[in-house]
Parts: structure tokens; sequence; C-alpha cells
């Protein structure tokens, strides 16, 4: 995949990596906070067969942010507009953690109807009261990986052993992260309401041992969806891809698959 900074009608100047088969169906990949090398497998996926874009949101990996671009319908926004600007229709939009939110307020907010079809993985974005989410940002690295893994030694590496310009990027993440959910949280008040008018096929995959966003939380996350599949991933966390990346893309696969014949 090769990398572009694209500049839009709107001057803002996301970094997209790029690549696959140009023609084919075009696959929107969208990170959550750990950054683009979270889905990195997912795009590599998908790169034999599709046009694949993974984009580094603004104020990630030390990428610009403009000072207007601070919340995640802003975000969803700007990357509805980088479609509609390419041309492109019957997209794949799949999103990871806060990706899940950025996909699913595309989703809905998807007025030309150029999403096709929407993966999330352990997604943001709903309230659900009964299944409270993790205060994220009040973990220690070891508590993140405890709550992130279903193998937290796999995920855990102690900040101690790292270089220190390694650690400040993840800091900055962190705080950027911070800047697009600083209103209500890894939340959207409104986003629940709005997501029983999202028609496009959705498959809702959770890894069976997150406990940022527990399986309970991702089953009321389909549940709003009218035409929606629920999906536990087995001995993995918050990031199946990354754990379990043979049962997640054999899920993705199966799933299209199906929508593509239904939708035919």
């Amino acid at each position: 995949m090769h990398t572009n900074t694209l500049t839009l009608p709107s001057n803002i100047e996301p970094t997209i990596a790029e690549g696959g088969v140009v023609g084919e169906r075009p696959v929107l990949v969208l990170h959550g906070g750990g950054g683009p090398f979270t889905v990195a497998p997912i795009a590599a996926h998908f790169e034999p067969s599709s046009h694949v874009l993974l984009p580094t949101h603004p104020g990630w990996d030390g990428t610009p942010r403009p000072a207007g671009l601070a919340n995640i319908p802003a975000l969803a926004a700007l990357y509805l507009r980088l479609i509609a600007d390419r041309g492109l229709r019957d997209v794949l939009v799949i999103g990871s953690s806060l990706g899940g939110w950025v996909a699913t307020e595309m989703a809905a907010s998807d007025v030309e109807h150029r999403i096709g079809g929407l993966v999330i993985i352990d997604g943001a974005g709903i309230e659900v009261p009964e299944h409270p989410v993790v205060n994220f940002f009040g973990l220690t690295p070891r508590q993140i990986a405890e709550h992130s893994w279903h193998n937290p030694d796999r995920g855990y590496i102690d900040p101690s052993t790292m270089p220190p310009e390694r650690v400040a990027a993840q800091r900055a993440n962190m705080q950027t992260m911070g800047v697009y959910t600083a209103e209500h949280g890894m939340h959207d008040p409104a986003l629940r309401a709005r997501l029983g008018v999202v028609t496009t096929p959705t498959l809702v995959l959770w890894g069976e041992s997150d406990r940022v966003f527990t399986p309970g939380y991702g089953r009321a996350y389909a549940a709003e969806f009218p035409n929606s599949r629920f999906e536990l991933i087995p001995e993995a966390g918050h990031l199946p891809q990354l754990e379990q990346p043979t049962a997640t893309f054999a899920a993705i696969d199966a799933w299209s698959g199906a929508a593509s014949l239904a939708g035919s």
C-alpha cells in the first residue's frame, strides 16, 4: 500500500494508505485509539481482492488535526466526504473500537447511500446503561492489557522498556482520542436512537474476552440495527483481528458473501 496526504474541499488533509485493486469493491478500514497498526491486518486481508483505504485519523501518529475537527460526527463527515469525492459506492466500511463508532456514525448519516456494508468490531459509540463501559483513560498500561486482551501477557508491554519517542507518541494518541470524546466520553447519547433507520447490512463482531466493551454491550449494539448479525470470536479480547485473525476474517468473509448474495 502507498500513503498519500489528500486535500479535501474543507482544506483538511487526511493521511491515507491505499492499495489493492482499483475498480474492485472499496473497503474503508477505520482504526481505534491504538492507531492504524491495530487494523493493518484487516487492510492486508482485503488488499488482494479489493480497493483498500486505510486513513490515519487526523491527530494520530503525529498527523495534523484542524481545530474544527474535534468530535466523532465531524470525523464521520470527513470520511463520507472522502468517499463522495472519490465517487465510491457500495463501500464496505470496517471499524474497530473507536473506528467502529466512526463507521456507525457514517452509516447513520449516509444520505447518499454510498455504504454497502458495515462491520463493527468491538465498537464504541452507544450508551448501554446495563453494560457500562470501563473508564479506559483511568487504566494503567497493565490494566489496559488485562481489559483488552484474552491473553494480557501477549498485549502488555512495560512502558519502561519502550523507547521514549514511542511512549510520547502513544501518550499523544491518547490525548487526541480524549479530544474527540471530550463531550460525552466513549459514546454519543443520541446515536443509539438513530440506528433503527440504518438498513445497511451490518456485522457486529465481538471478542468474547473483551472487558472494555463487554459482549453484552456488543449484543445490545447489534440489536439496534434492523439488518444485523452478531458474532462472538472466542479467545479474543478487544482486538480480535490481532488475537484471532483467522477466525475474525473467516467470519467477515462468510458474512460478506452471504450479504452479497442476499442483495443480488
